[in-house]
């Protein structure tokens, strides 16, 4: 029965199963009916001796995380994130549900491909490194030293999607897609100590740099086609601004009203990637289906401006943008006058100044461009290259790309921390492909 399953997992009648499944009409069975034994894993007993300031590039459908050195980009070493991923993948089989959302993941959202990293952030201390899995539905942390799996949490639902870390570094916030909440994640034992409701598809995560608030978004359902929604098929999709303490909503958002509002209607609601001015009044969201970003005025809670960037693929149709994403990846530098753009479907990556909207285009670098992150020092930007595997930096100041390197197979969010020197050391002999 599992091989007919797993076989036919592509076959028009398991694709509608699956739609019926994830637009909420009743389960068949709850994920937890299956939990037959103890998900607990042995802890890595390590302790960080010092600390190597690090970038995590994670490869979305290899399962490992690449290590690049902050200061001269040399490659350092790899991480295996899915170290557990013979258990894993044994447990889905013996469970008919998840093994068919196991499966719907690779059709729909992945390519063709399993989701194995997503996000991923380490701990104050570089001991840990905290990972978002996606086709497991769960966060684990990797104790790096060790490469053992310290701790598992399985999130609501069947997917696990992008994480932010607080300010402190004591809590993170994982989106779980089909589940659609939020949880607040204690990084050193995995304790939820929270969560929070969300639309259909929970998906953005950012904390305000006091620690106060998580600005969220929810983006539907990207794997069903074209935008025009008069029968709610896509689902909510709203903005929200949470109080990170008490988890209540402060603000709830329609982005389809307030582009309404704008004149902008035939836009998506969908907010994607973000970025914000360092004093946090100007949001710059990126929308489904959108070659540019809007700005959004959180004083005046209205949208101020739409940025326009080029559409290299006109001839393209919207339905072959990998789940709606025009566009994913937007990152502003510290002094907040820049902002660095993924041009996903165009395989380019933009410089736009903030007052003008001018940009400059850089072409021929890479394809398909799928995250955006502002260096440490905030004059840098870092921008994964999915479909030729390779994670450039570029400088604000210049416009220019300063460094290039090669990574694993579909990068996608890159984020820096720390890892032990002794991790360091212990790379000498290891075999970079």
């Amino acid at each position: 029965m599992l091989q007919i399953l797993h076989a036919g997992c592509g076959s028009r009648l398991v694709k509608v199963l699956v739609l019926i499944v994830a637009l909420g009409l009743p389960m068949l069975a709850s994920a937890s009916w299956w939990n037959w034994w103890d998900d607990e894993e042995e802890a890595g007993g390590s302790t960080a001796q010092g600390a190597r300031d690090v970038i995590f590039v994670g490869n979305n459908w290899e399962g490992m995380i690449d290590v690049i050195d902050m200061a001269s980009h040399e490659r350092l070493g790899r991480i295996n994130g899915i170290p557990d991923k013979q258990k894993r993948v044994t447990q889905i089989y013996l469970n008919p549900v998840t093994l068919l959302f196991y499966e719907a993941i690779k059709v729909f959202i992945g390519e063709g491909h399993h989701q194995y990293v997503d996000d991923m952030y380490s701990s104050n201390d570089g001991r840990l490194l905290i990972v978002s899995r996606p086709s497991f539905a769960d966060v684990v942390a990797i104790d790096i030293a060790s490469g053992d799996i310290a701790w598992r949490f399985a999130v609501e639902g069947y997917r696990s999607d992008h994480m932010a870390i607080s300010p402190d570094g004591s809590q993170v916030a994982v989106s779980a897609s089909t589940g659609k909440v939020v949880h607040i994640l204690d990084v050193q034992t995995g304790t939820e100590v929270g969560q929070f409701p969300s639309g259909n598809s929970p998906h953005e995560n950012v904390y305000s740099e006091d620690g106060e608030r998580i600005y969220h978004a929810s983006i539907g359902h990207v794997f069903l086609p074209l935008d025009r929604d008069p029968i709610k098929l896509k689902g909510e999709r709203v903005f929200q601004v949470v109080d990170a303490a008490s988890l209540d909503i402060l603000k709830k958002i329609d982005m389809k009203v307030k582009l309404e509002e704008a004149g902008l209607a035939d836009l998506s609601p969908a907010v994607r990637p973000m970025a914000h001015t360092p004093d946090e009044r100007f949001f710059y969201f990126q929308l489904s289906f959108l070659h540019g970003f809007i700005e959004y005025d959180m004083q005046e809670d209205r949208i101020t401006r739409l940025a326009e960037l080029p559409n290299l693929v006109p001839d393209m149709p919207i339905e072959k943008y990998v789940n709606d994403s025009a566009h994913h990846g937007i990152a502003m530098n510290d002094a907040g006058d820049t902002l660095c753009v993924a041009g996903t479907m165009s395989d380019y990556v933009a410089l736009v100044d903030r007052d003008t909207f001018e940009y400059q285009v850089h072409t021929g670098v890479g394809e398909k461009p799928y995250w955006v992150t502002t260096s440490q020092d905030g004059e840098h930007c870092y921008i994964s290259w999915s479909g030729t595997d390779q994670m450039s930096v570029f400088n604000y100041a210049s416009g220019q790309e300063v460094a290039r390197v090669d990574v694993g197979d579909h990068p996608q969010r890159i984020r820096e921390g720390s890892v032990p020197e002794a991790w360091v050391e212990d790379q000498g002999s290891l075999f970079l492909p």
